[in-house]
């Protein structure tokens, strides 16, 4: 088997229904532009609030990694 690398960033996902969508959602649209994703962590999970204090939305920040292409 040959050896590879791979490449970790950052997303941050949104959802006005759940974390888990919120999830999902960044790691869709990543899989759009991004080709052999291979692990998805959430690292950290939180709400946006409006003024009242009522949820807006569930945001979910994830490290994603994909195998790496260089020349």
């Amino acid at each position: 088997m040959a050896d590879s690398v791979y490449k970790v960033i950052e997303l941050i996902g949104t959802s006005s229904e759940s974390w888990e969508k919120a999830a999902a959602s960044a790691v869709s649209r990543a899989g759009e532009t991004l080709r052999d994703l291979r692990v998805a962590e959430v690292v950290q999970l939180d709400l946006q609030l409006d003024a009242q204090g009522k949820v807006e939305a569930y945001r979910a920040k994830l490290k994603v990694s994909f195998k790496f292409e260089g020349s």
